[in-house]
């Protein structure tokens, strides 16, 4: 991966040099960026990062109209845009991350699973940036490619992360899982949070992304240490996916797998954030075929089988959950899970 490329909003880049689009934006980039954008406060600064996963385009697409407005930021605004090369890549915005690369938002933590690959010297540019200046907040910008509405998630649920994820959305995931994000490596040092704006190339996600990015961006007080507006909560996530070594498909029915282990359901998605009771099928397993799923908690233990029960070839949930980023992807839920298993704690203000 190339090294980071320093860019200041007023001088190297303008809304001329951005142009029309997200794609032109990045074009003018030149590969993973920082831009400081200077605010009417000098004294203080927030941080927005975005395109950790190249086919989530919803943050590019906020921080681009943000910036073309001519808007000025109340205090100085740092933004991360990462994996600008493969976002660019023929058809734009296609793969979460580079052919044979690894997925940039899982590298940030000592002793991740890619502790020393591809991306490692940014990830410490980038910590020792936000460290020598620490910022009154951090928002990581994604999008999802199942249909869900926004959500945030904190590994931190303190009245800040609250107000921080209230400027976009009504709900979040409390999670204790560790997967080496961005978030997670800074959640410790000033407050962090994750912002799941909806579906990857709808309109509503990048409205949700722009809303709250301008508020982010113009206000002068954030109120992070006010109580914030009523969020619904939902804590313990369990990473659902798919074993190794295991073939997936998604279709209508056992007769759609095409000789896979596992046949999801094409429309399991639409169970996104509703509280699903026990029976509730998943998918199917093909006759003769080794258990195909592992719903791994915080603790790296596999409780699949205390969540999910194979009855007549079907796979059933044995107790009801609330299903999060369920997603219809066979590329995505192969890289990464099929979805999130959580469970409701209550309403927060």
């Amino acid at each position: 991966m190339r090294d980071l490329v320093d860019h200041t909003w007023g001088k190297d880049l303008d809304a001329d040099a951005i142009g029309p689009d997200a794609e032109s934006f990045l074009r003018a980039l030149g590969g993973p960026a920082w831009i400081e954008v200077p605010g009417r406060d000098r004294d203080r600064v927030r941080v927005v990062s975005t395109l950790l996963h190249a086919n989530e385009p919803s943050g590019i697409r906020a921080l681009h109209r943000w910036l073309r407005s001519g808007a000025r930021p109340a205090v100085d605004l740092q933004l991360l845009v990462v994996a600008v090369e493969t976002a660019l890549e023929p058809p734009g915005f296609a793969r979460r991350f580079r052919s044979g690369g690894v997925d940039l938002n899982r590298i940030w933590c000592p002793g991740g699973e890619s502790e020393g690959a591809e991306g490692a010297a940014l990830v410490a540019e980038v910590l020792a940036r936000l460290r020598a200046r620490p910022p009154e907040c951090l928002i990581d910008l994604h999008n999802n490619t199942g249909q869900n509405p926004p959500y945030g998630v904190t590994f931190r649920l303190g009245v800040p992360e609250r107000n921080l994820i209230a400027g976009y959305a009504r709900r979040v995931i409390h999670t204790p899982l560790e997967l080496g994000t961005i978030v997670e490596a800074t959640c410790n040092d000033f407050p962090s949070v994750t912002v799941e704006c909806g579906r990857a190339g709808d309109p509503r996600a990048d409205e949700v992304a722009f809303v709250g990015t301008r508020r982010l961006a113009e206000s002068d007080d954030l109120a992070l240490d006010r109580t914030p507006e009523l969020l619904d909560v939902v804590v313990d996530p369990v990473r659902v996916c798919v074993r190794e070594g295991s073939s997936l498909e998604f279709g209508d029915g056992p007769e759609d797998g095409r000789g896979a282990a596992l046949v999801v359901s094409r429309e399991i998605d639409r169970h996104n954030f509703e509280l699903v009771p026990a029976g509730t099928t998943i998918g199917w397993l093909a006759s003769g075929s080794d258990w195909p799923i592992e719903a791994l908690g915080a603790g790296g233990e596999d409780r699949s089988f205390e969540l999910f029960a194979a009855v007549d070839g079907r796979i059933e949930t044995r107790r009801e959950m609330i299903p999060v980023m369920m997603t219809t992807h066979r590329e995505n839920a192969l890289a990464d899970c099929l979805f999130y298993a959580a469970w409701p704690e209550r309403r927060l203000g």
